[in-house]
């Protein structure tokens, strides 16, 4: 990190890509260019043999069939292709989607879009003031009959890891299609698509070290989609459109080295948090942890001042520190966080959340550094507000 750059604490909007990554795109853009459709030569050839090595490596990392994989822009994309085209399969009775109200705005946004053409009907599960699923309500819903059920992996806020193999289990035992938004879990934990019964899983490379605007969805065999756009055809009729062949090659790259360099990034990953957490509730005693502390992703630290503004903190650091008030899924706009508010936490809780994502770039040095930037900002503006 250039030391005139802003420590960068907000790997769960996005991710550096991994140099190793950046180096195979390269060589796929400038040398080895050919369209993966292209059937007649050998530049062609050579594409498609990349593809089904980039897919090999997907499959290997999430415990998928290579054959379950398509090829999208993003987890966006995956997940509306999943929720739009497991429904459109039937428009002739109306949908029963099960989803919590904490999910990612694109599975949210989605459904809210069907509910209102009159397609489905949504049935919101019950989570805690920590974000904890209930099983026990889930397993309920179950029984009343769902036509999808849309539980993410890990909340992209709070950092919450939820039970996706129960919830799989729970799923399959009453025979219902389960999407799971895997944005901000794979990569990052252990996933079994297969053995843990999710019918579709998103992926979006950008958030473990790979480039942004592409991504996948794992489509368990026996579950095909309606398309969204048409054509060409191209993955068996569930996305049509020329393959972004360098992106594709990164996504796979990024996920062959999260195999190999997942469980000892994670583990050093979190050791960060933790000296992050130490050292600001050293200096800050009023702090709140927001989410599930016994149960989420190693570099996520989502974290409250009370009677703070976080858009105060914001304005105090931003040239020293790219921290976040909440997700980058909005465009922008600046509102109040849904997953908060689902949590029905305190406003005072609310208006000083402040979300810090660590990654594998990040160092020690800058933890120390932004343990101090921060409590010296939120002492700062607490004497003003104060005094």
């Amino acid at each position: 990190m250039s030391p005139t750059q802003p420590i960068y604490l907000d790997y769960h909007a996005t991710t550096p890509t991994d140099p190793r990554v950046a180096r195979l795109m390269l060589h796929y853009m400038t040398e080895e260019f050919g369209n993966a459709s292209s059937i007649d030569h050998e530049w062609g050839d050579r594409a498609e043999t990349a593809i089904k090595q980039a897919a090999k490596e997907v499959a290997d990392l999430i415990g998928a069939s290579p054959k379950e994989i398509v090829w999208t822009s993003g987890a966006t994309e995956s997940i509306n292709l999943a929720i739009q085209g497991s429904l459109a399969r039937n428009l002739t009775k109306l949908h029963r989607i099960g989803l919590m109200p904490i999910e990612h705005k694109a599975v949210l946004d989605t459904c809210r879009a069907l509910e209102k053409r009159g397609w489905a009907e949504l049935v919101h599960l019950q989570v805690d003031s920590r974000g904890r699923i209930d099983l026990e309500h889930l397993e309920q819903d179950c029984a009343e009959g769902l036509s999808l059920l849309c539980v993410m992996a890990a909340n992209n806020e709070i950092g919450n890891i939820y039970p996706i193999q129960k919830i799989g289990q729970i799923a399959q035992h009453y025979g219902i299609p389960f999407l799971c938004d895997g944005s901000q879990a794979v990569g990052k934990i252990p996933i079994q698509f297969e053995e843990w019964g999710i019918t579709y899983l998103a992926i979006s490379a950008h958030k473990f070290y790979g480039p942004k605007g592409v991504g996948a969805l794992a489509v368990r065999r026996g579950y095909p989609l309606e398309p969204l756009m048409f054509g060409g055809g191209h993955q068996r009729g569930m996305r049509s459109g020329t393959l972004n062949v360098p992106g594709i090659v990164g996504l796979g790259e990024a996920c062959r080295l999260r195999s190999l360099e997942m469980e000892v990034d994670e583990g050093a990953i979190a050791s960060k948090r933790d000296l992050l957490q130490t050292l600001l509730l050293k200096k800050l005693p009023g702090l709140v942890v927001n989410g599930d502390s016994s149960s989420r992703l190693a570099g996520n630290f989502h974290i409250s001042i009370p009677g703070i503004p976080n858009s105060a903190v914001i304005a105090r650091v931003r040239s020293q520190l790219a921290i976040s008030t909440g997700s980058a899924c909005s465009s922008g706009v600046e509102a109040p966080s849904h997953v908060l508010q689902s949590l029905n936490l305190p406003p005072r809780i609310i208006e000083g959340a402040i979300r810090i994502g660590i990654g594998k770039f990040t160092t020690e040095e800058e933890i120390k550094e932004a343990a101090s930037v921060l409590s010296d900002a939120i002492s700062g503006i607490g004497k003003v507000l104060y005094s």
